[in-house]
């Protein structure tokens, strides 16, 4: 560690200078470098049995992830930093967020208050569920092959919004779109119109506080997609505590979960034109959907991760 070592450079000095105003023992006095630190957090989350579900899947990755974000470092440049001393005051904020996030099991996407899908950071803070969806894979590929020819998106519509983040990546894809936002929840919508701010999307992404459709009058849209709460009463009740941070709004749907996409199936076609499409997040629902909707041609759209977690509907095959 930096403190075995002759401070004969000026990174050097600057490690033992940290070192003498440590005082005692434990993490703040003894974890120096970003290595340090990372073996700790590792340790600490494992330990603990942390549930990782919010953008990584292995407390490794999570490890990283706070503590690049809470020193503010580069999220996907973590071997330039590895021997790199932390002073005393950032090796505070950091036992602070390890310890947060393993006695009271926040999600670090919230101590860090920044998530990810794909190349977009968004912020997020309890007010929002963290955004992990099957469409950040989809819209990378502007949703091909059914949609030929991105430029033809006009209009386009976000359901159940949350942090904005799909509608933002919906307007990065589809240049001539113009997107509608809608959330039920106020506070939500206030993240929405901070994440939109920071992307210079005002003029393109208008928020809308309503739901589903209520609030549309006879607006028309060529693309609606919704990420919508598709958790069952079941699965809620075994949520790991990770989980309980997030909105209860923004998970539960119902008994079966499909409390929402019930409406959204039954609503859409009055919202689209003639050609237009809705696309719809369920998870692991695909056997509820295709049990209550027996008749409907459900195309689903496979990603890395999940062949059928969501499912593509035409107009002309919707619930008139």
């Amino acid at each position: 560690m930096c403190k075995d070592r002759k401070p004969d450079d000026e990174h050097d000095a600057s490690c033992a200078h940290d070192d003498e105003d440590m005082d005692g023992h434990g993490p703040l006095a003894e974890l120096v470098t970003i290595r340090d630190w990372l073996r700790y957090a590792v340790s600490r989350f494992n330990r603990a049995g942390i549930f990782c579900g919010h953008g990584v899947t292995n407390t490794f990755d999570e490890a990283v992830w706070l503590i690049l974000a809470t020193l503010a470092l580069p999220p996907d440049r973590l071997d330039p930093f590895l021997d790199a001393c932390i002073p005393g005051d950032e090796r505070q904020a950091l036992f602070d967020n390890i310890e947060r996030r393993v006695g009271e099991r926040i999600p670090t996407a919230y101590l860090v208050n920044e998530a990810w899908l794909g190349d977009f950071r968004f912020h997020v803070d309890q007010r929002v569920i963290v955004p992990r969806s099957y469409f950040a894979e989809l819209l990378d590929s502007r949703l091909k092959p059914w949609i030929d020819n991105p430029d033809t998106i006009t209009s386009a519509l976000d359901l159940c919004t949350g942090s904005a983040c799909l509608a933002i990546v919906m307007a990065e894809v589809f240049p001539n779109a113009d997107v509608v936002a809608v959330d039920l929840s106020a506070d939500a919508l206030e993240v929405a119109r901070r994440n939109i701010d920071a992307y210079e999307l005002a003029d393109r992404v208008e928020l809308v506080q309503g739901d589903l459709f209520d609030a549309l009058g006879e607006r028309r849209f060529d693309l609606i997609i919704c990420n919508p709460p598709y958790v069952t009463a079941e699965a809620m009740a075994s949520l790991p505590p990770e989980y309980r941070h997030e909105p209860q709004l923004a998970l539960a749907a119902g008994d079966d979960g499909m409390d929402v996409v019930r409406r959204l199936i039954n609503g859409a076609a009055t919202f689209l034109y003639p050609e237009g499409i809705l696309a719809v997040e369920v998870g692991h629902n695909r056997i509820q959907v295709e049990d209550a909707f027996p008749a409907l041609p459900f195309t689903w759209l496979p990603t890395q991760d999940c062949a059928d977690g969501v499912f593509l509907l035409h107009r002309k095959d919707l619930p008139a």
